[in-house]
């Protein structure tokens, strides 16, 4: 068996690895993810793949983040048509997140050209709507536990908490049992359940994105009513990047009871994210994977006012008292908060909130590290907001966490695990970490790397 390392090494994004087993007669990809951040990351999205997709027997999804799964309607616009396999939950909220992938490609493609940004006279999408609307009809849902067969390897899929859908493949083949973590959850999460730990394995690929920091211990509730109390006493506008999945719920759940507690003002908050409202709906789907009753989950939705259409989106510009924007992407890499960022930012009154992962190359990470000045839209966009940060939310485990959860797993002395998903300084901390406190085998995968069991 042999594993190539393609991606989600040496960064957050672009999780992919090639398993090829039979000397190379059976092959197939777990995760299938887009590249993000720094440019020169980004643009590995266009290169020719490093495999032949026409051999692919299978790619094998772990969730539904891009980062996990974004890479797959290239694969199916350059001709694959092998099934995908992953949890019912991953196979809908893939149903809402590439399409919309899509369609924020399109839309940035055509603002590029229609204001001549750019060095391309006709820029185009890595992939438009239509093309990830059409890569769905891959998808093939299965249970958690569910057996996938692959040529003569068997996976599963177990939960792993995170976001709804979210599991670890657990791989057997050639007498060998091999673990991919995903991304994994917290044990106390807020909406999503602990991860499960795992059985005995030969080789895991573990996520080391908090790698190097421990999420703080901080009372969320009160900093982010601490957070609106004050841009409302500016009489400012509160904008958070958010995820679709995972954090624009969470975001619904704490503003709706700050509200009802009387600890936050009685404030209109608009959820300008089409994928986010219609992932919110899926919770009600799937009551077993989350702490939330049906009751929650309606009055999750209660209170929100949904900005569906781009009019209803531009219509916000003309609202001047003091009201909550929640809109994608989370990283501010893309989507409608561009544009409510261009518009705010440059406000003192205002506060641009991050609540997320900020993976390096994004605004959102140099926002938080200070820049005066950000370029959105080929422009560059001075930055008088107040930028502030929301501790406490990640649905990644932070790296104590991550070692509580292999100790609490079957792993036996001297496993062997690659630390994957992680900026540099993360993966390294987290290999040093692991090397002090436990008796596994930890090294950090490398680009392009090839294992060989």
């Amino acid at each position: 068996m042999n594993i190539t390392f393609l991606g989600g090494t040496g960064t957050v994004t672009g999780s992919k690895f090639l398993v090829s087993l039979d000397g190379g007669k059976t092959e197939f990809l777990v995760d299938c993810g887009m590249f993000q951040g720094y440019k020169w990351l980004r643009e590995r999205n266009w290169e020719t793949p490093m495999f032949d997709y026409r051999r692919l027997s299978g790619i094998v999804l772990t969730h539904a983040h891009l980062d996990h799964s974004g890479y797959i309607p290239r694969l199916y616009q350059l001709g694959y048509r092998g099934p995908v396999y992953c949890h019912h939950a991953t196979r809908d909220l893939c149903s809402i997140l590439l399409p919309d992938s899509g369609h924020i490609q399109e839309e940035d493609a055509r603002f590029y050209q229609r204001h001549k940004i750019g060095k391309h006279a006709h820029p185009e999408p890595l992939y438009n709507g239509d093309t990830a609307e059409r890569s769905l009809e891959l998808f093939q849902s299965v249970d958690f536990d569910e057996p996938i067969r692959i040529g003569g390897a068997s996976l599963y899929l177990q939960p792993a908490g995170h976001i709804l859908g979210a599991g670890s493949a657990v791989l057997s083949a050639e007498g060998k049992r091999v673990g991919f973590s995903g991304d994994v959850g917290r044990p106390d999460d807020l909406i999503m359940h602990p991860p499960r730990p795992l059985p005995a394995l030969d080789l895991l690929l573990l996520e080391s994105t908090y790698g190097d920091r421990r999420h703080p211990q901080v009372d969320h509730w009160q900093q982010l009513a601490d957070i609106v109390n004050e841009v409302v006493n500016r009489g400012g506008i509160l904008l958070i990047p958010s995820f679709a999945v995972g954090r624009a719920q969470t975001l619904q759940y704490l503003l709706l009871n700050l509200m009802r507690d009387q600890r936050i003002p009685q404030l209109p908050v608009f959820l300008d994210s089409p994928m986010a409202i219609d992932a919110s709906e899926i919770y009600t789907r799937y009551p077993d994977q989350h702490r939330l009753n049906t009751d929650t989950c309606k009055f999750m939705c209660t209170g929100i006012q949904y900005t569906r259409d781009v009019e209803q989106s531009k219509a916000l510009e003309n609202i001047q008292y003091p009201h909550i924007i929640i809109a994608g992407s989370g990283m501010a890499t893309g989507g409608r908060v561009l544009h409510h960022m261009k518009r705010l930012l440059p406000d003192h009154r205002a506060t641009v909130l991050f609540t997320g992962y900020q993976a390096g190359g994004t605004r959102g990470a140099r926002l938080l590290a200070g820049a005066q000045s950000v370029k959105i839209h080929g422009e560059y966009v001075p930055c008088k907001a107040h930028i502030e940060v929301l501790e406490g939310l990640s649905a990644h485990a932070d790296y104590r966490e991550l070692g509580d959860w292999l100790k609490q797993s079957a792993l036996e002395a001297g496993t062997e695990i690659q630390l994957v998903h992680g900026e540099p300084d993360a993966s390294d901390c987290f290999r040093l970490y692991l090397q002090d406190n436990t008796n596994f085998n930890v090294k950090v995968a490398q680009y392009r790397d090839i294992l060989r069991l």
